[in-house]
């Protein structure tokens, strides 16, 4: 055969051939065609080149397909890799691998995932937000702020490690200039109970309480954290060391409570968040804490986005004055 008559051949094969894509088909009747993110906390993340993302409630699954290699969870902590998923009967999936194929019921799987190529069943997520203001009028104003936050998971354990650097002059006169970092390890002791410690340093260069020193231990409760949102409370055991700007020092323990709740909306592109910690000191020191944030993020790109955020710090009760800041920032962002 003449290689032309090959490249008709050749060029209707090709044309024959399906597009590589996952493949989900919902118990209505539905079939729904793009590229399978992830499947966690009951929803199924499913990329679509005609509607975004699109989150699928797993309820209503009656089988799907992919090509992808990806890890498939049956429990919180061990998982299976199959090299693809193949339609099964309503309500199952068969996991491709090799000669081995098996098919499992699709109320079993608790998380699907691609796999990462060192630790199997690692998320990591995070973000970067910076806000910067300068202002040329009658006062000049040049204020700074960054912060991050990054979580990351493997099996039951959880780091998460975050921080900020916040810094204002006005004429060339600063009036804020502080930076914080805080580390925190949780420990899963069921799906959703852990234990946290977690570390906590802040650093002000301008106001008479120039450090905080935190060390915390205590339980925690995971209401949902999947790929579109999560939402978590603990209860903390805090040692706090305070250190004044004219070398004084107090030391106390307190009780505090700590909340970290973020949600995706709109199709994930618009997200909400808050998190923060009031705690009630055990002396005399302080009254009580507060030191929460609020705001959003629309993501302009699947990694850029912009943000509006508001913070507030209280401190009352301590040894010359109290502490209340309110700072309101808008900026831009890096998400994954």
């Amino acid at each position: 055969m003449s290689l032309r008559s090959l490249l008709p051949l050749l060029a209707a094969s090709l044309c024959a051939s399906p597009a590589l894509a996952d493949t989900v088909w919902m118990k209505n009747g539905d079939r729904l065609s793009g590229k399978i993110k992830v499947f966690d906390g009951g929803k199924l993340l499913l990329e679509t080149p005609y509607g975004g993302a699109i989150a699928l409630d797993w309820k209503q699954v009656k089988t799907l397909e992919s090509d992808q290699e990806l890890l498939v969870k049956q429990d919180a902590y061990t998982g299976e890799k199959a090299k693809s998923l193949k339609a099964a009967e309503p309500g199952k999936v068969t996991l491709a691998n090799g000669e081995a194929p098996k098919t499992v019921e699709l109320a079993s799987i608790e998380q699907i995932m691609k796999p990462k190529p060192v630790v199997e069943d690692l998320v990591w997520k995070g973000n970067v937000d910076v806000a910067l203001d300068y202002k040329r009028a009658e006062n000049d104003t040049d204020d700074y702020d960054v912060g991050f936050k990054t979580t990351a998971r493997h099996g039951r354990w959880r780091h998460t490690a975050e921080g900020e650097y916040n810094r204002e002059t006005k004429d060339d006169v600063t009036t804020t200039d502080n930076w914080s970092a805080e580390y925190a390890l949780d420990r899963f002791l069921t799906e959703k109970w852990f234990w946290q410690g977690r570390l906590e340093y802040k650093r002000d260069h301008v106001e008479d309480l120039a450090r905080q020193r935190t060390v915390g231990t205590g339980p925690g409760y995971q209401f949902w954290d999947d790929e579109l949102g999560a939402f978590s409370l603990g209860s903390l055991l805090n040692r706090t060391d305070y250190e004044y700007q004219d070398g004084g020092k107090d030391n106390f323990y307190s009780a505090a409570m700590k909340w970290d709740y973020t949600r995706y909306l709109i199709g994930k592109k618009v997200q909400f968040f808050t998190n923060g910690e009031l705690a009630k000191p055990l002396g005399n020191v302080a009254d009580y804490s507060l030191d929460a944030e609020m705001g959003l993020r629309y993501k302009v790109t699947e990694w850029a986005s912009l943000n509006l955020k508001a913070e507030k710090d209280i401190i009352t009760g301590t040894r010359d004055s109290d502490l209340d800041k309110t700072r309101y920032t808008a900026g831009f962002g890096v998400t994954w």
